[in-house]
């Protein structure tokens, strides 16, 4: 049984409405209780919101959408359905993977269609032993989903049982470039399984194995692009809580909480009181804590996530050689992760993601152009540079990076930019993420599972937090099951929706009607926010 708040819980203020937010207040209205969704913005999404840039329409958080089977869980929960409100195109490949000695991988996520890739990338011992690796990843995944991520602790205690046991004996606390490793000798291949370890803040080099489960979602589950973009998920979850009787508050700002002894009585925001039983937190934990006036005690201090400069360029041209998603790796690998999350320089050899959303949607962009997303990771402004030298350093850093492109092969690249938005850590500062970084507290063993930031917060009694800071941790995925945990411990009941079968859809379809409304507000330059 899950611990669960005190007292009433009849109505629930929630505080942003992002991905977690929405979350939380689709499966707080599915347990039957009155919801109030506050966000300072405009328009729903938070991290994974909108900006509207002279006809071309930027997703500026997360591209990548994996598992939506958890997001319908959220619309379930109210006898909605994602697939009846969002047009998902799988991606064919989900990935590109580009190396600096020419060659390139698609990564499948068909078990014979990706055995046949890696066969022709590197041979047929390769190729048996990715097979070998996809066994591995579901077996992992199946033993970790339930009972280590889809689960609100209370106590380490939570995790002894038999699944632990199972997880041990699957190699799960190990390292996981050398568990990778146990299937797969070649080291580019080795790059395409472990890479996102970066998602989780750690090297692969020091990760546990168990983050392989990012893998598994990214390689094994399949990758999905909402039509529209990924901010159409956001805005069909705040339609379907509308729908569901919500009350939605946009352009609103929490300034404080109005409190009794240890329980929160009412939310004020820059336009009035809302009186409540229960609030959910989805900010940062810095702006939670500093709203709670508590601050839990860790005998340590949290330690963040690299960051990323995001450049997001419109263009008039494209390059044939991009899928939808393409990793470009560097020459270099342990440099580059220890440059991220030691030393705290710019990556002198950078492996960047880049993403053509126009790919797959050219809606997406005004007709004729074409729409790049560049993800660079970089330090965060606790070990590198502090959020007021990005001022200078980032349009320096942001010609680097184009010469770079243009040197791995989109020739042209600046020239061809029509209209671009450059984000760099001192936005992500500017919203009020810790360190810089929109992707939170990194997930070390000291900051995972029942030993990451709880989203239950000592001295009140009636206040949950969601969000990536918090269980189960950073990602889409485990995002929208922060928001599911935070409304258990409201009602008291896990909630289990009812996931619909993805779409058996087999080939991406270009559209020019986005999933969401073109004349929705569009959110401030600065709004740039991932994860």
């Amino acid at each position: 049984m899950t611990r669960a708040l005190p007292g009433p819980t009849d109505h629930v203020v929630v505080v942003g409405a992002g991905l977690a937010g929405l979350s939380a207040a689709l499966h707080l209205l599915g347990a039957g209780r009155r919801v109030t969704v506050v966000e300072r913005e405009d328009l729903p999404g938070g991290r994974a919101g909108r900006l509207d840039l002279a006809g071309y329409r930027i997703d500026t958080g997360p591209t990548v959408l994996t598992m939506p089977e958890l997001a319908d869980e959220a619309f379930a929960a109210v006898g909605d359905s994602l697939y009846e409100r969002v047009d998902l195109v799988p991606l064919h490949p989900a990935y590109r993977a580009c190396f600096a000695d020419g060659s390139s991988l698609d990564v499948h996520t068909g078990a014979d269609a990706m055995a046949a890739e890696v066969e022709r990338f590197a041979g047929p011992a390769e190729a048996a032993g990715y097979r070998r690796l996809r066994d591995w990843l579901e077996r992992l995944y199946r033993v970790q989903m339930r009972r280590f991520i889809d689960v609100n602790f209370d106590s380490p205690l939570g995790l002894l049982g038999a699944d632990l046991a199972r997880l041990a004996a699957l190699g799960g606390f190990g390292r996981l470039d050398a568990r990778i490793g146990r299937f797969l000798g070649d080291e580019r291949l080795r790059r395409v399984f472990s890479f996102q370890a970066l998602y989780a803040g750690v090297p692969p080099a020091r990760a546990l194995a168990a983050y392989a489960v990012i893998a598994y979602m990214d390689t094994v589950a399949g990758v999905y692009f909402p039509r529209g973009g990924v901010h159409a998920l956001p805005r069909a979850m705040a339609a379907a809580a509308a729908g569901a009787g919500a009350e939605l508050r946009f352009g609103q700002r929490v300034t404080r909480l109005e409190r009794s002894g240890e329980r929160i009585r009412a939310v004020v925001t820059d336009t009035g009181r809302i009186p409540c039983d229960a609030v959910v937190l989805t900010p940062d934990l810095p702006v939670a804590y500093r709203l709670l006036g508590r601050r839990p005690r860790r005998p340590l201090g949290l330690r963040h996530s690299p960051s990323a400069v995001v450049l997001h360029a419109g263009t008039d041209r494209t390059w044939p050689h991009l899928a939808h998603h393409t990793v470009s790796f560097g020459s270099a690998w342990q440099t580059t992760f220890d440059e991220l999350t030691r030393t705290g320089r710019l990556m002198s050899d950078p492996s960047l993601l880049i993403t053509r959303p126009t790919a797959t949607d050219p809606g997406l962009a005004p007709p004729g152009r074409h729409l790049h997303y560049v993800l660079a990771p970089c330090p965060n402004t606790d070990i590198g540079p502090h959020a007021a030298a990005w001022s200078d350093l980032g349009p320096r850093y942001r010609d680097t990076l184009l010469r770079e492109l243009e040197r791995r092969g989109l020739d042209g690249v600046e020239a061809a930019i029509e209209e671009e938005c450059l984000i760099t850590p001192a936005d992500w500062h500017a919203q009020g993420h810790a360190a810089g970084t929109p992707f939170s507290a990194a997930h070390t063993f000291a900051q995972t599972g029942p030993f990451r930031p709880r989203n239950l917060v000592r001295g009140t009694e009636n206040a949950v937090l969601a969000g990536c800071g918090t269980t189960p941790g950073v990602g889409v995925p485990t995002v929208l099951l922060s928001g599911k945990l935070a409304a258990a411990r409201v009602t008291g009941v896990p909630g289990r929706g009812t996931p619909r079968p993805r779409p058996s859809v087999t080939a991406a379809r270009p559209a020019t009607a986005g999933a969401t409304d073109p004349t929705a507000p569009a959110a401030p330059a600065t709004e740039g926010r991932t994860g």
